[in-house]
């Protein structure tokens, strides 16, 4: 038998679900709903069955092909322009030569099609409409009908004053080739307000059967939700997927659910799909296929689509999530909301009721958003972050993302360019970096890979005159879910903001080169690189004065890969090293705790009587030190100790630092003779002040250390070979510099500063400032003891807030006064 499913409307009610995606392929319990209707018919003999498709008709031909997967035959009728309803089944009469079916694509329903075929052919009817009675019948057709069927009145959407009856139509015909008569070519007709009145108007046989089983009219956001209800409740005969694991709860293939987690029936979980521990998935809701849902988060009564991202502890009631939409943590969202496909929404922020994202937009951090977003976005995301590129692994840097911004990067480099890619030993940053490593060599681009390296060894190797930039791809160092990938220049720094917006824009207009074959780029492995970065070090140093002093130290590597750099070129200086995690392991980073490394080096340092103790951190970029009695620096005391030791022996005549860095630290440098230079606080700007001939040091004060004779970027193997060398030319110990530091006394906390009004905020801070005021970075005011500085975080809507003073109380009391002000700004 043949059957003829409508599947070309729009679907505006439902946007912004139907924005990029036809409404019969919007899924119901993780099934297109049109998938739902080819079964129903398949199972009532429908073996034939052609598609009328419109709107985004690929997507429906792409999914159902020829129908062969599904058990049937499908022929599609494409409509160039609107017909109609009546008007869509005329343009496929070709293929209509018997007695046919139509049924709407966009319903979901289990009705008995055998009857009403039945019915049809028992009373010899041109043309039978599928009936049913409905609580609110104004979005419908009325039908009344006689006592043997046939049709005496019907009335398309009426009002309330025009309802005389329950009974409505369903969109389920059964037609004879003869109906063609009645549907002219060539313009819109439809069956309800044209064809049917026609053939009562002519007296030819018309009856309404009113049909058994359930039938729901997929047509607005309330009802897509409630047929989802209604699919779970198994009030409507569909097949629900997965493994039925106890009454009511239906787990999908690969599906990972902890044993902490809570599922309550009813409920779907789609294939691939990860659950954390602590994790509360209510009744009435569907996951579709990988939807990650991070530690104790909240799901109740929602539809959450393919590849969908929940963070941890974020909240959902009533709300139906697009696909691939990324919701980070703490977020809350409330009953009605819908947001459409690839939204994102940052964290601590709030969707209030009702609301409605239409696809690609994003929520900026901590934003409250009561009216719908359709056109614009709530705060814009940029490709590169305060670190580079930065995201989720697999949610949002994927592979495909990966090859893109690697193309984007070697369109801006000339053809025929090497560029140098490392990475760490993380199964995530191993898979983007082949990625990026293909989109390089697709335009034009040589690779010279370092495999898993350090941070410093691929920025040394950059600095060699055959490489032209590059590139390291790594987990982020305080969340091991994310990855971040970071692009150097010819000098070994970060690239300019210049650079990052020429890559962006070719990112954003997908404006890559792509090479021909026989200018695809190479790949290389550079035999000696560990060897030149470890001469180079060295160099750096006086080797005898470090072999003389016979340094005992314990250093820990963190299980990153400058365990694989230092424990040779330590012992080529003499030196007895206990060493801590000297080897690379990705599942001991991911559970390492830095602040726990130091204590038990400590501890080590203290039992062993060692010299000097450090950790330094997975990437080799950073450093904690720990001094002869066992006492863990903070980074502030570090970074002092550096600047009173290393300036007696400075390559030049200045020091950089960024502005929140303690006055102690240019008091004590100006007590040698040495000026110090304010920087801003981003990573870039201290590298490109340490390029400049007249810098001999720079910190950052965490923990990151430069030596621009050496690198101009952060490098603790270094730092740790430097602190090493001025010791033993110094011949003091680490306990004595530091118990000589002066006292500081500095506050740091945070205010919530909606983004659209962190310019005000500032401004008017400005205008409290008075005359001491330094702008090199936010506004910093001074004042007779001390200053506080002002600055609004570039990825988060927060000011950081910064004080020092002559007491902890002092700076403490600064912090709160501006924090109290800037909170009554934004009010």
């Amino acid at each position: 038998m043949k059957a003829v499913i409508m599947a070309g409307g729009e679907g505006t009610r439902l946007r912004p679900l139907t924005s990029n995606a036809p409404k019969p392929m919007l899924p119901i319990a993780n099934r297109p709903m049109m998938e739902h209707i080819v079964s129903l018919l398949r199972r009532h003999g429908f073996d034939e069955i052609v598609v009328t498709v419109a709107f985004l008709a690929n997507h429906i031909k792409t999914y159902f092909g020829d129908g062969s997967e599904f058990g049937v035959k499908i022929w599609y009728a494409d409509e160039p322009v609107p017909l109609g309803t009546a008007g869509s089944v005329g343009n496929a009469r070709a293929l209509l030569d018997e007695t046919f079916l139509v049924i709407s694509g966009d319903v979901l329903t289990d009705m008995d099609l055998t009857a009403v075929m039945a019915f049809h052919e028992e009373r010899g009817a041109l043309a039978t409409i599928g009936l049913t009675a409905v609580d609110n019948p104004l979005e419908f057709g009325i039908v009344i009908t006689k006592e043997d069927g046939s049709i005496e009145r019907f009335l398309e959407k009426p009002t309330w004053g025009q309802v005389f009856s329950d009974t409505i139509n369903t969109g389920i015909y059964v037609l004879d080739p003869a109906i063609f008569e009645f549907i002219p070519e060539g313009r819109s007709v439809d069956f309800s307000s044209e064809v049917f009145p026609a053939l009562l108007a002519a007296g030819r046989p018309l009856y309404g059967a009113v049909m058994k089983g359930y039938w729901e009219d997929v047509g607005t956001l309330e009802a897509y939700l409630s047929a989802q209800f209604d699919a779970l409740d198994q009030k409507v005969a569909v097949d629900l997927p997965g493994f039925r694991i106890n009454d009511g709860v239906f787990i999908g293939e690969g599906a990972e659910v902890s044993p902490e987690a809570h599922v309550l029936a009813p409920a779907v979980i789609g294939p691939g799909c990860k659950i954390e521990a602590g994790c509360k998935i209510g009744d009435y809701t569907v996951l579709g296929s990988n939807v990650r849902v991070q530690a104790e988060a909240q799901i109740e009564r929602c539809v959450l689509h393919d590849n969908v991202y929940v963070g941890s502890r974020s909240r959902m009631r009533g709300a139906i999530i697009g696909r691939t939409t990324s919701i980070r943590n703490n977020v809350r969202i409330d009953e009605g909301v819908v947001l459409g496909d690839e939204v994102f929404v940052g964290s601590n922020a709030v969707v209030s009721g009702g609301v409605k994202v239409y696809p690609f937009k994003t929520i900026e951090d901590g934003a409250v958003v009561n009216s719908s977003i359709v056109w614009e976005s709530r705060g814009a995301r940029s490709l590169f972050g305060r670190d580079g590129v930065t995201g989720l692994a697999n949610v949002d840097v994927t592979p495909e993302l990966a090859v893109r911004v690697a193309m984007a990067y070697g369109t801006s480099v000339p053809k025929g360019s090497t560029v140098v890619t490392s990475r760490d030993s993380s199964r995530a940053a191993r898979m983007l970096k082949r990625a990026m490593m293909a989109g390089l060599n697709a335009a034009g681009v040589d690779v010279l890979d370092l495999e898993v390296a350090t941070v410093p060894v691929t920025r040394f190797l950059t600095r060699s005159p055959r490489a032209f930039g590059g590139i390291t791809i790594r987990l982020h160092h305080s969340d091991p879910d994310r990855v971040v990938i970071r692009f150097f220049d010819t000098a070994g720094t970060d690239i300019t903001e210049d650079a990052q917006r020429k890559i962006e824009r070719l990112f954003q207009r997908e404006d890559a080169r792509r090479s021909l074959a026989e200018e695809i780029g190479d790949i290389q492995f550079p035999p000696r690189a560990l060897e030149e970065y470890t001469v180079a070090l060295e160099a750096t140093v006086e080797p005898h004065a470090i072999r003389d002093f016979k340094f005992k130290l314990v250093v820990d590597y963190a299980f990153g890969a400058v365990g694989g750099v230092m424990p040779t070129l330590l012992g080529k200086l003499g030196a007895d090293v206990l060493a801590v995690n000297p080897y690379v392991s990705t599942a001991g980073r991911l559970t390492y705790d830095a602040e726990a490394g130091g204590e038990r080096v400590a501890a080590m340092v203290r039992a062993s009587g060692a010299h000097l103790g450090a950790v330094i951190d997975p990437d080799g970029e950073r450093i904690t030190f720990v001094d002869d009695e066992g006492r863990v620096l903070d980074h502030t005391a570090a970074l002092l100790c550096f600047v009173e030791l290393v300036s007696d022996h400075l390559l030049g005549d200045t020091i950089a630092l960024p502005v929140n860095v303690t006055e102690s630290a240019r008091q004590i440098a100006r007590s040698h003779g040495v000026q110090v230079i304010s920087t801003k606080l981003s990573t870039p700007a201290l590298m490109a002040a340490a390029s400049d001939p007249a810098v001999g040091f720079a910190a950052d004060g965490n923990g990151g250390y430069i030596l621009p004779g050496f690198l101009p970027a952060f490098d603790g193997a270094g730092a740790l070979l430097k602190m090493l060398d001025m010791l033993a030319r110094s011949k003091r110990s680490l306990s004595e510099v530091y118990d000589a530091l002066p006292k500081v006394h500095q506050v740091h906390d945070t205010v919530v500063t909606p983004w659209d009004q962190k310019g005000m905020v500032m401004r008017t801070l400005m205008e409290m400032a008075g005359r001491d005021v330094e702008l090199v970075d936010g506004v910093k005011m001074r004042y007779k003891d001390g200053w506080l500085l002002a600055l609004p975080d570039p990825e988060e809507p927060i000011t950081h807030l910064w004080a020092e003073s002559t007491t902890e109380a002092e700076a403490r009391r600064l912090v709160q006064e501006y924090a109290r002000r800037i909170r009554q700004l934004v009010r």
